[in-house]
C-alpha cells in the first residue's frame, strides 16, 4: 500500500511540475476546498443539540456517498494513477491490488474534504463517551465506504468510460451539475424557511438504514441510549463495506483476465436483421429519398457527436427546467414555456457547422436550388419532430402548475410560433455566418470565428423576435381589448404563422444557400 500511495504522490508532484498554471489551478482548488469545508464543519458543529441534527447530517452522509458512487462516470480522467487497466502487467494479486488502490485513494482533495464533512456530521449527533467511540469508528467506515464504493464503480465501468460513451457522458457531466445545482438552490430555500429542517426526517427515517448513512444513524442511537439499534446500524455499514470491496475485488479478477473486446475480430457472420436496413423503429416511417436521410443524419448526430449531442441536452433540461423553478419559486408565468421553443429553436443555427469537416460530402451532392431546398427542409423537419411534441408537453405542464389552463392556447400558440420563427432564422444564421465547430477540446468555436458565431446566434434571436412582433401584438391587442374570450385563436395563428414563415424563408433562402456552397464549405472545415 505504501509504494502505491508513494507512486501517487510522485506523479501528483511531477505532473504539477508540468505547467505553472496546473499549479496555480491545484493550489487554488486545495484552498477553495479548504474553505468550504471549514464552513461546513463549522455550520454542522453548531447544530450540536439541535433536534433536528439527525435529519441534516443522515441525508447528508447518503449525498456525499451518492456523489462519490456517481462521479467515477463523469470525471473518468480524474485520477489517472488508478486506472486498473495500467497494472495488468503487474504480478499482483486483485487482493492486494484492492487493499493498494483503497489506500492511494485517500489522498486527494476529495478524501479530504469528504472527512472534514463527516467529522462535523459525527461531532454534531456524538453525545456521550460511548457514542464518542462509535464516531471514532463511523468516520474512517464511511470514508472507506465511500472511497471503496467509486473505485468499485469506476472498475465495472472503465471500459465504458474510456469509450466514446464514456466521453459523451463527461460531456454531459456540465448539464447534469447544473440540473444539480438548481434542484440543491431550490432545497436550499424550502430549507431556509421557518421550521424547515423538519422536512429532511421522513427523508432521514429511510436513509439512516442506508449505509454508509447508518453508520452516522449508529452515532445518534448510541447517544440516545438505542444500542441495540446502533448495533444493527453498524452492522449494516460494515457489511456494506465487505459486500463493496468483495464486488471491487471481483470485478477487478474479471478485468484483468478477461480480453478486450477491441482486440478481437469480429469473425461473426452478418444475421438477416443487420443485413437489411439500417434504420429501424419510428424512423423507418421517414418519406424515401433525400428528406428522409437527412432527418436520420441530422438525429444522428445528435445522438452520437458528443458536442452536438450536449447542446440538445441542454436545450431540453434548461427548456423544462426553467419554467419549473420559477412556477416552484412562486413566480412562475405560463408564457415560461417559450423557453422550451427557444432553446430548441437555436439549435438550428450553424447547421452546416454542425456537420464539421465533412460538410463537403453534403455539398457534393446539392446541385440545384431544389436539393438545397430539400436539405434546409429536412434539416427543419428533423428539429421539428422534437420540438414539437416537446413544446407542447412543457406548454401543458406549465399550466398544470400554475392552474392556468384558460391561457394554455394562447401559450402554446405564442411558443409554437417562436419555434418556427427562430427555425426560420437559424436557416439565414446557417447560411451568411456558418462557422467551425472544432471536434476535439471543449471550444464551440475555431479561432478567429468568434464574431461570427456572436452574429449567429444573437443577430438570429434579434431578428427572431422581431419576427414574432405580429403575434405579440395580436395577444396584446386581444388582452387590452377584453376579447379574451377570442384569446383561443392565438392558437392557430401561432401554427400557421410560424409554419408559413418557415416556408417563405425556405423558398428564399434555398437558391443562396446553393450559390454560397463554397464559402460555407470553407467556413465550417477551419479548426
Amino acid at each position: 500500500m505504501s509504494v502505491f500511495v508513494r507512486i501517487k504522490l510522485s506523479l501528483l508532484r511531477n505532473g504539477l511540475r508540468q505547467s505553472t498554471g496546473r499549479t496555480a489551478a491545484f493550489v487554488t482548488s486545495i484552498v477553495l476546498a479548504a474553505l468550504v469545508a471549514a464552513f461546513q464543519l463549522l455550520g454542522l458543529v453548531l447544530l450540536r443539540g439541535n433536534e433536528y441534527a439527525e435529519a441534516v447530517v443522515v441525508p447528508l452522509t447518503a449525498l456525499l456517498a451518492l456523489g462519490w458512487a456517481v462521479m467515477p462516470l463523469f470525471f473518468a480522467d480524474g485520477d489517472e494513477t488508478l486506472d486498473p487497466t495500467r497494472l495488468a502487467m503487474l504480478p499482483l494479486r486483485p487482493q492486494r491490488l484492492v487493499g493498494a488502490m483503497l489506500g492511494a485513494s485517500l489522498v486527494g482533495i476529495g478524501p479530504a474534504f469528504t472527512c472534514t464533512l463527516l467529522l462535523g456530521a459525527v461531532v454534531a449527533v456524538a453525545h456521550g463517551p460511548a457514542a464518542a467511540v462509535v464516531a471514532l469508528l463511523a468516520l474512517p467506515l464511511t470514508l472507506l465506504t465511500c472511497v471503496a464504493f467509486a473505485r468499485a464503480v469506476a472498475t465495472a465501468n472503465v471500459r465504458l468510460l474510456t469509450s466514446r460513451r464514456g466521453r459523451d457522458l463527461a460531456v454531459l457531466s456540465g448539464l447534469l451539475i447544473a440540473v444539480g445545482a438548481q434542484v440543491v438552490n431550490l432545497g436550499l430555500q424550502k430549507l431556509s424557511e421557518p421550521d424547515g429542517l423538519s422536512v429532511l426526517e421522513p427523508a432521514a427515517e429511510v436513509l439512516r438504514w442506508v449505509p454508509p448513512a447508518a453508520a452516522v444513524g449508529a452515532v445518534r442511537a448510541v447517544s440516545d441510549g438505542e444500542y441495540a439499534l446502533a448495533l444493527a446500524q453498524f452492522a449494516l455499514s460494515c457489511a456494506a463495506l465487505a459486500v463493496t470491496l468483495w464486488w471491487w475485488q471481483r470485478t477487478l479478477h474479471r478485468l484483468m483476465v478477461s480480453p478486450d473486446a477491441s482486440t478481437l475480430q469480429a469473425a461473426e457472420e452478418p444475421t438477416g436483421a443487420t443485413r437489411g436496413t439500417a434504420v429501424r423503429g419510428p424512423l423507418a416511417l421517414l418519406p424515401e429519398g433525400r428528406t428522409g436521410a437527412v432527418i436520420v443524419r441530422t438525429l444522428r448526430y445528435a445522438w452520437r457527436d458528443p458536442k452536438t449531442k450536449v447542446g440538445w441536452a441542454s436545450s431540453l433540461g434548461v427548456g423544462v427546467l426553467l419554467p419549473v423553478v420559477f412556477a416552484i419559486q412562486g413566480n412562475g408565468s405560463p408564457y415560461n414555456a417559450c423557453w422550451a421553443a427557444g432553446m430548441l429553436g437555436i439549435q438550428m443555427y450553424n447547421q452546416f457547422g454542425q456537420d464539421h469537416s465533412g460538410f463537403w460530402m453534403v455539398a457534393s451532392t446539392i446541385a440545384s436550388t431544389r436539393d438545397a431546398y430539400v436539405e434546409l427542409r429536412a434539416r427543419m423537419l428533423a428539429i421539428a419532430l422534437v420540438a414539437v411534441p416537446y413544446v407542447c408537453a412543457v406548454s401543458v405542464l406549465s399550466a398544470l402548475l400554475l392552474g392556468a389552463w384558460d391561457r394554455l392556447p394562447e401559450v402554446l400558440g405564442l411558443a409554437l410560433g417562436l419555434l418556427g420563427v427562430l427555425l426560420a432564422t437559424g436557416v439565414c444564421s446557417s447560411t451568411y455566418f456558418a462557422y467551425s465547430i472544432p471536434e476535439e477540446g471543449t471550444k464551440n468555436v475555431a479561432p478567429g470565428q468568434g464574431s461570427l458565431a456572436y452574429l449567429s446566434i444573437f443577430g438570429g434571436m434579434l431578428g427572431g423576435a422581431l419576427a414574432c412582433a405580429p403575434l405579440l401584438a395580436l395577444t396584446v391587442w386581444l388582452h387590452v381589448s377584453d376579447a379574451h374570450g377570442a384569446l383561443w385563436v392565438v392558437l392557430p395563428a401561432g401554427v400557421l404563422y410560424g409554419a408559413g414563415v418557415c416556408a417563405v424563408t425556405l423558398r428564399v433562402m434555398a437558391p443562396r444557400t446553393a450559390a454560397r456552397l463554397p464559402e460555407i464549405l470553407a467556413a465550417v472545415s477551419r479548426g
